[in-house]
């Protein structure tokens, strides 16, 4: 696909794509997405952009709210990154969110825009403290595999997450463990420019500073914190079978021209 025929492009997605934890100067989130319009907007001046994407979002909701909206757009590119949620809910099962993800992305390609879709990364990449976290590992590679098998029927565009080990750098994540710092959605922004063919002048498999491993006690003082800052009020909204999003209303509803920092 040619940057020039990018007209209208349109995010899709939960708080991955909604831009957590990259703020931007207007009081709301940045993100690759954002970021990755702002690219394609330098390249081929005129771009509409929408971002649909909530936070918390399962794939369920994400197809019933934003995929309808998005076709009805009739956007050029769309990207959608969903499944995450459902993925860390207890019995989750590849397959079944797998078939979900199929419909809507059929849904998505009928309407005759180019679709991004996105692997998992790999879990086992993902360390905090030297110390790596494989438990969704095997379930992770089982959706990717569908995934890609999905993209082959319909003829989607395949960013593989799991491929990139740059990006599951500490240095890219949040003290959350779940989202992405500002320059770990700045250097996703440039990986899929890149696979776009997009120009950047930027690069993204560079060096990150050297990880700072923590004695044993400090370790665990910062896995409690962690327990206490993010895990405990996650366990209570399930509890309660509350989200994040509850309320919550995407960041850029319409398809609108790309603001640049210079613009706000």
């Amino acid at each position: 696909m040619l940057v020039d025929e990018i007209r209208a492009y349109v995010a899709l997605g939960d708080s991955f794509t909604e831009g957590l934890n990259d703020p931007g100067v207007m009081g709301e989130f940045r993100g690759w997405a954002d970021r990755l319009a702002e690219y394609i907007e330098r390249a081929q001046p005129g771009l509409r952009y929408a971002n649909l994407a909530v936070r918390g979002k399962l794939l369920g909701q994400i197809a019933d709210e934003q995929v309808p909206v998005a076709v009805g757009m009739r956007p050029d590119l769309v990207s959608i990154s969903a499944g995450g949620n459902d993925m860390l809910r207890p019995g989750a099962d590849p397959d079944v969110i797998a078939a979900r993800f199929y419909a809507a992305a059929r849904e998505l390609r009928g309407s005759g825009a180019e679709v991004l879709v996105f692997t998992g990364f790999d879990p086992a990449l993902r360390s905090v403290n030297g110390r790596a976290s494989a438990r969704w590992r095997g379930k992770v590679a089982t959706l990717n595999v569908h995934l890609r098998s999905i993209a082959d029927r319909l003829d989607l565009r395949v960013v593989d997450l799991w491929s990139m080990p740059e990006l599951c750098d500490d240095g890219a994540w949040d003290e959350d463990r779940l989202h992405m710092t500002p320059e770990g959605h700045r250097r996703l922004a440039v990986a899929i420019a890149e696979f776009l063919d997009v120009p950047t002048g930027e690069e993204w498999r560079g060096e990150w500073p050297e990880r700072v491993v923590l004695p044993w006690r400090e370790a665990k003082q910062a896995d409690l914190h962690w327990a206490r800052t993010y895990l405990l009020p996650w366990v209570q909204r399930r509890i309660k079978g509350r989200s994040s999003g509850d309320g919550r209303v995407a960041k850029r509803p319409e398809l609108a021209p790309v603001l640049t920092d210079h613009d706000r």
